[in-house]
């Protein structure tokens, strides 16, 4: 018990003592380049918070759902070699219809279409 307290103890003070540097030894000395939102060496042309359109993200999202659901069905093949393998392959399918029904509601909700 007394092992933990020193420990304990040697971790706090070590804290403490790393805070007390960090802020006795920042540089506080902000000017104008360092306090601009861009600071690649030229003056913004326009305004930092540009629409994006959220179709495209839409889009993104479904990529990488489906991106994922290859991730996940990679190891299938190996799987087969299993004791249950029909308990694999029937999750499998029931994940593979799960996602193919969410892609046909969301293209019957038009979700998927570019122009308005």
């Amino acid at each position: 018990m007394n092992m933990i307290t020193f420990m304990l103890t040697m971790s706090l003070a070590l804290s403490i003592i790393l805070t007390a540097l960090n802020y006795c030894l920042a540089q506080m000395n902000p000017d104008s380049e360092k306090l601009s939102p861009y600071e690649c060496g030229f003056d913004p042309l326009g305004s930092a918070r540009l629409p994006f359109s959220i179709r495209f993200f839409l889009v993104a999202i479904l990529f990488l759902l489906f991106d994922l659901e290859i991730a996940l069905l990679l190891p299938l093949p190996w799987a087969t070699q299993l004791q249950t393998p029909m308990m694999t392959l029937a999750s499998a399918s029931i994940l593979i219809l799960l996602l193919t029904l969410g892609l046909v509601y969301e293209w019957a909700q038009g979700g998927l279409e570019w122009a308005e």
